[in-house]
């Protein structure tokens, strides 16, 4: 029976697959995906019922064509269990050649207008503008997308010439050579502006070359996406980032001013300081010519540290890398000591110092490391100058890492820091202090992490606070 259905099939000009039963026959459908089956009812294995149940699960656009015997006899599985199964059509044995082309061309005939229905579907159901514009450049048929778009009925843009619709300089522009291009039979995709009645739309639109009987392009498939709501976003969003862009500059301005004030008021200070006591040597009688002199000499000396200060000050927001020296920590310490004794006097600050002899060297910006401690120092004095009776005791020490570092402490016995600012404290404008610029801890920060360091506050009990920092030595790169 298989042998004789397909040398019927075959004479008829039908190129056939066989297979000896259902679970054959669906393993070839799955690798052939063919037009047509025909398929028995009853067959060793998988049944013909299966076969149509899984073809109408699987692949519901095949049309099957069911036979059996027992469809004339009324036993069994009838013909109207097999359409309601999904067959497209049924066949009762005996049949003759005829019957059974029939039967396949009818078949076949309702698999073609069931694929044109879901062409037709899917072209009128698009949510983008898809037209068919021929040789001539006029429009053949359009869907839906494009009434709207346009702002008048598909039937009267069917026949029209693009250039009617787009407009003349449009048309010779931009579409014409890009269909010209699809004509010869190359993809074309590009995006643009386009005006209609009814505004300004930004479309992606790609051409394809439709052959259809022959080898001779006949005629262009246009699909065109509106994408206006995405590039008026885009373009929103781009403006919103350079507004930002534009915030962050300023912001950045006003943060390097306000660490140039900060770093620079220390150095400052010292010189109006040594300043006016220049002016009292003087005054005296007879002169002290000596002190006077080693007075400017120090003024000169704040001079040029206020100076070294904004050049690294602006190294720093630069994104420059610091400077590699060579830096002995102890030696540091005990200079920024020295700037700091007499302000500790003032104070009544009592200082205490554990400085490790023998440390390696730190590899980075004297000047920098300098103005980290300093900053430390002076905000543990600031912190301890409040009124009260508790010992105001600075404790400065400097001790070898385990893992090839140097980590300097600096503890006070002032108040402590506030849990609700231990997270925040080193971000910019953070301060406790009513006069403070809130940018010393962040600067500290940022000049130890350059160095390839870390920069942490704990507290320091029973009372105050212990910064620390850790510095790579010169061993390592920072």
């Amino acid at each position: 029976m298989r042998e004789a259905l397909a040398e019927w099939l075959e004479a008829a000009g039908y190129v056939v697959r066989k297979a000896a039963d259902g679970s054959a026959g669906l393993a070839a459908v799955r690798s052939a995906a063919p037009a047509l089956v025909v398929t028995d009812i009853h067959m060793p294995g998988t049944s013909g019922a299966v076969v149509i149940a899984e073809l109408q699960q699987h692949h519901p656009d095949i049309p099957v064509i069911a036979i059996s015997g027992l469809f004339q006899l009324g036993r069994g599985l009838d013909a109207d269990s097999a359409v309601a199964l999904g067959a497209a059509r049924t066949l009762a044995k005996p049949f003759t050649r005829r019957e059974l082309l029939q039967a396949v061309t009818v078949a076949d005939l309702a698999a073609r207008k069931r694929a044109e229905y879901l062409t037709r579907q899917v072209f009128e159901s698009a949510s983008d503008g898809v037209a068919v514009i021929g040789r001539d450049y006029r429009y053949q048929r359009v869907n839906p997308v494009y009434e709207r778009n346009w702002g008048m009925p598909a039937e009267r843009i069917v026949g029209m010439h693009v250039a009617d619709l787009s407009g003349t300089d449009v048309f010779e522009r931009t579409l014409k050579p890009h269909l010209d291009r699809c004509l010869a039979g190359e993809h074309v995709t590009f995006a643009e502006w386009f005006t209609t009645q009814l505004g300004r739309f930004y479309l992606s639109v790609s051409y394809s070359p439709l052959r259809l009987d022959s080898e001779r392009l006949e005629a262009v498939l246009v699909i065109s996406r509106d994408l206006t709501d995405h590039v008026l976003a885009s373009e929103a969003l781009r403006e919103a980032q350079a507004a930002l862009a534009r915030v962050n500059r300023v912001t950045t301005l006003g943060v390097l001013a306000a660490s140039i004030a900060h770093e620079v008021n220390q150095p400052l200070a010292a010189m109006v300081s040594s300043a006016g006591s220049c002016t009292r040597w003087l005054a005296a009688e007879p002169p002290q010519l000596e002190k006077a002199r080693r007075s400017l000499e120090r003024l000169a000396r704040d001079g040029q540290r206020a100076s070294e200060v904004i050049d690294r000050i602006r190294a720093l927001v630069m994104r420059q890398p610091p400077r590699q020296d060579l830096v002995d920590v102890k030696e540091t310490i005990l200079d920024v000591i020295a700037l700091t004794r007499d302000q500790m006097r003032r104070s009544n600050i009592a200082l205490e110092t554990a400085l490790a002899d023998g440390l390696s060297s730190v590899r980075g910006d004297r000047v920098q490391l300098q103005q980290v401690i300093l900053n430390l120092i002076a905000n543990a004095i600031d912190a301890m100058s409040a009124p009260g009776d508790r010992p105001r005791r600075l404790v400065i020490g400097c001790a070898a890492e385990a893992a090839d570092g140097v980590c300097i402490e600096v503890r006070d016995s002032g108040p402590g820091i506030a849990l609700e600012m231990a997270d925040t404290l080193f971000e910019p404008f953070c301060t406790s202090k009513p006069q403070g610029i809130g940018m010393g801890l962040s600067i500290s920060r940022s000049i130890v992490e350059a160095h390839g360091g870390r920069l942490w506050v704990a507290s320091n009990l029973p009372h105050g606070a212990l910064f620390q920092l850790s510095l790579p030595t010169g061993g390592r790169e920072p």
